[in-house]
């Protein structure tokens, strides 16, 4: 009689994957630490990890799609700042960003990929 093989069947993607879009996520967070690095270390994560692997593939446009709706909406909020509402609009706009970041790396570590509230879509997942 032949011993049962067991076959491990993976319908996510791996613990280390999911680690890795987390840190992206996150990685928004260093552009309060050093200027442009909230671009620039989410950009080359991405850049590194895109072509080989479809999850990652996926976070990174989501924070994209974030980082460029974000600096948008920037815009308008300082343009609105000369009639006072703007001020507050870019106060809720740095509230939401660290808002979305976090919940963008919770997700991210679950296997889930969720677009941001607010995001124009630029790249499509």
């Amino acid at each position: 009689m032949e011993p049962v093989q067991e076959t491990t069947v993976i319908t996510g993607p791996s613990q280390e994957d999911r680690t890795y879009a987390m840190l992206l996520h996150l990685s928004q967070f260093a552009g309060y630490l050093i200027p442009f690095a909230g671009l620039i270390v989410p950009l080359v994560m991405w850049l590194s990890k895109k072509d080989t692997n479809p999850y990652i593939d996926a976070h990174g446009k989501v924070v994209f799609n974030w980082i460029i709706s974000a600096f948008i909406w920037g815009i308008i909020s300082v343009i609105l700042s000369f009639v006072v509402i703007g001020i507050f609009l870019l106060i809720a706009l740095g509230i939401c960003h660290i808002i979305f970041a976090i919940m963008g790396a919770i997700r991210a570590n679950d296997g889930i990929v969720q677009n941001y509230p607010l995001t124009i879509k630029f790249f499509k997942i």
